[in-house]
């Protein structure tokens, strides 16, 4: 492709509206354009980088035994109310009408679609297993939409659907698609780690996000530091410290606190450490239960742990005015002393001892504080958030703190569909089961925005050579000149005759411009043909992404890049 006949609208100022490299890039190299909030056209030489991830996708879905259909984006609000999703699903599910006022929605995910698809067309155990796949557009309308492709309200998926009569073939399948994934994100030369994730709005009994580790990343995550387990902070768990509760020192006694409300401000005026002093946050679920729960002042608390344990599916903390009438104090002096609700502990709280809690009064705390003496706490749990050098609940090691893009999903869905949609089969003995499903996630346009995020430098974007829109970029100097012209456009048909993908720059611009355009375009080789070298009988080339030169006279040009491509590609 001549890039003189290209529509590729570079832009040299960063947008104003782009907060991370790879929404500004994509702006800026002519990949995409904003349409409307979250709603992006995908210009030709942005498309290509998301057909590249696509093709990777479709070989490793097929050679893992998917087969691919195609959905529609419109579903009807019957197969959602069935489920029971219409209800739950919330404002991110758009929902519209027909001129015959039927209700529909734009399919954020299919799952409804392909149970009802299976369940008219599976009968029989013998028909199974079965996976289907597709790669769609998909809509959800994120009431914040932001980062370009990261956070889009429109988006391209790849999304597929297992179906096993029973749990160890979806066991199996899971496996498969766990495996398959890993191919796919090394193929397209990403930094990547699984880790174990919440299920959220889809459901299921487990899963795990394939997170590509990257410092803008929206998603905190850690790993252990000896062995593969790996966790979004939302799911992860610690181990618990060893050894037993040190024995009681202090008596209770109430200090004053005069101003002190945050547990920063308490634990320096007391001079004590921050894990010395327990926090109690008050809450209330969405079906109005008010409850206390006690954490070390060190940590955070995962509301998806709480909520889990509690069965509900949000809590918030209670407001200035509900403290106040809860506690009897006002907010930064409540504490679990004389607190008529339910009141749940972290699990860390069973080895303290000597603590300091608030007084429930103004301006007061206790301290030495101590369990069964002072406190008689029914419930422990594993409530809070994990962070960087807690212990490994699998082994010895330590966690890592990171920062992830989530651009996979896999879960494991069990029967909530099939049960929901009637999806059953027949099994060896004649008797009815419903099917035992899972669900397979890869973000595409995210997959592409990850691997930017992951691989530029100031001057640009650094495509890894597998989903580069283009692999050589030939750049002419001087169009005007005829050996040069000559010569560059010899090499672009002996390099389109081999197969390589090649873009010539053979526009009637300054060098430098070229350069800078080459720059920000990201692909991974560089061909410079000018004058002045022929003269010297070479032709000079550069990698994009470490600048390593080389200079190759002209009759080898060709031959070496071609060798260069098949090596790249063979090694991802």
């Amino acid at each position: 492709m001549r890039l003189s006949q290209y529509l590729l609208p570079t832009v040299k100022e960063t947008p104003a509206d782009a907060e991370i490299a790879s929404h500004q890039l994509m702006l800026r190299a002519g990949m995409i354009r904003r349409i409307a909030a979250g709603i992006y056209t995908y210009l030709p030489f942005g498309l290509r980088a998301v057909r590249k991830v696509e093709q990777i996708v479709r070989e490793e879905m097929d050679r893992a035994g998917a087969l691919e259909l195609l959905m529609p984006m419109v579903i009807p609000a019957e197969l959602w109310q069935e489920s029971g999703r219409w209800q739950q699903y919330g404002r991110e599910l758009l929902r519209l009408k027909d001129r015959k006022d039927a209700e529909f929605c734009l399919g954020p995910t299919h799952e409804e679609v392909i149970t009802d698809v299976v369940r008219g067309t599976v009968k029989s155990y013998r028909q199974l297993p079965l996976n289907l796949y597709q790669i769609q557009g998909k809509f959800r309308d994120e009431i914040r939409p932001r980062f370009g492709l990261m956070r889009g309200r429109e988006f391209i998926m790849k999304d597929a659907y297992s179906f096993d009569l029973d749990s160890a073939g979806a066991d199996s399948a899971y496996e498969r698609m766990y495996l398959a994934y890993q191919r796919i994100f090394k193929r397209c030369g990403l930094q990547f780690r699984a880790v174990e994730a919440d299920t959220g709005n889809i459901g299921g009994s487990s899963s795990h996000e394939f997170m590509v580790l990257a410092a803008s990343g929206e998603d905190a995550i850690v790993s252990c530091d000896s062995c593969d387990y790996a966790a979004n902070v939302e799911k992860a768990q610690v181990r618990l410290p060893a050894g037993p509760r040190p024995a009681a020192t202090q008596a209770l006694e109430l200090v004053a606190t005069p101003g002190r409300k945050t547990v920063e401000e308490v634990a320096a005026f007391l001079g004590i450490e921050l894990w010395r002093l327990v926090k109690t946050l008050l809450l209330q679920t969405d079906s109005g239960e008010r409850l206390a729960v006690l954490l070390r002042g060190d940590h955070s608390l995962n509301t998806i742990k709480l909520c889990r344990l509690l069965g509900c599916q949000q809590v918030q903390l209670l407001d200035e005015a509900e403290v106040q009438q809860l506690s009897g104090a006002p907010a930064g002096f409540a504490g679990p002393l004389g607190l008529a609700c339910r009141i749940i502990a972290d699990r860390e709280l069973s080895l303290l001892a000597d603590f300091v809690v608030g007084a429930n009064q103004a301006d007061h705390h206790y301290r030495g504080v101590n369990l069964e003496r002072d406190l008689q706490i029914g419930e422990f749990a594993d409530l809070r958030q994990a962070q960087a050098g807690d212990g490994c609940p699998r082994c010895a090691g330590h966690l890592q703190a990171w920062r992830g893009i989530e651009v996979g999903h896999v879960f494991k869905l069990g029967t909530k569909y099939s049960e929901a949609l009637g999806a059953t089969v027949l099994n060896a003995e004649g008797r009815e089961e419903p099917l035992v499903m899972g669900c397979y996630g890869i973000g595409i346009g995210r997959t592409v925005a990850s691997a930017i995020e992951q691989n530029h430098d100031e001057n640009g974007i650094i495509f890894p050579m597998p989903i580069a829109p283009y692999q050589v970029l030939i750049v002419l100097l001087n169009p005007k000149e005829d050996a040069a012209r000559e010569a560059a456009q010899q090499l672009y048909d002996q390099l389109l005759q081999a197969g390589v993908e090649v873009l010539f720059d053979d526009r009637d611009e300054r060098p430098g411009s070229k350069f800078k355009d080459a720059d920000l375009l990201g692909i991974p080789l560089r061909v410079t043909v000018g004058g002045r070298s022929l003269k010297e009988g070479v032709i000079e080339v550069q990698a994009r992404a470490d600048g390593q030169q080389w200079r190759l006279t002209q009759a080898e040009t060709a031959d070496w890049l071609c060798c260069q491509v098949r090596q790249a590609l063979a090694e991802s």
